[in-house]
């Protein structure tokens, strides 16, 4: 009987320690997702004229790796911008993520690379996609992850070279 209780007693000390009492942590994800609706009205000043019309949208993700204390360590962007109704021909030279509210204008934080002549909308329609940008301090990825409304995206044509449709971040994922 004595071996029955000892038996026992193992058995209920191994089971506890199989349990698990832990829940999993929350994790932040490794691919931050933001969208911004691209206006030319949302550009300080709004923009007037032929490319008033204008409308997109993008798609920033961000590729990031993080350590054992999930601080990101390195990070990509892919950058996915769709344009429409812009006037036939409209050039679009430079597009990237500036640091500022809505309302304001801010310091560029964060490149495309796209460069002048790369993308004319021929139709007043276009899109361009940039994939594995990099050459940003990680801290700018965390503070748009953190803070994404404080970051907006905005493309930049030759008739509006200060910007001709732009759009406050908003994280999806």
């Amino acid at each position: 009987m004595k071996r029955l209780s000892v038996l026992a007693a193992l058995l209920a000390v191994g089971s506890i320690g199989c349990s698990s009492s832990t829940s999993p942590t929350p994790t932040s994800p490794t691919k931050p997702t933001f969208t911004a609706q691209l206006s030319p009205a949302n550009e300080v000043p709004a923009i007037t004229g032929a490319e008033a019309s204008g409308s997109g949208n993008a798609t920033v993700t961000f590729d990031v790796t993080k350590d054992a204390a999930g601080n990101i360590t390195a990070g990509t962007a892919t950058f996915v911008v769709n344009l429409s109704g812009f006037p036939a021909g409209t050039p679009i030279n430079i597009a990237h993520i500036h640091q500022a509210a809505a309302g304001a204008n801010g310091s560029v934080i964060y490149s495309t690379s796209l460069s002048a002549g790369e993308v004319t909308l021929t139709n007043g329609s276009g899109s361009f996609t940039k994939a594995g940008i990099g050459g940003v301090d990680v801290a700018i990825i965390q503070q748009i992850i953190n803070n994404p409304a404080g970051f907006y995206f905005n493309v930049h044509s030759t008739l509006n070279p200060g910007g001709v449709a732009r759009g406050q971040l908003v994280k999806v994922q």
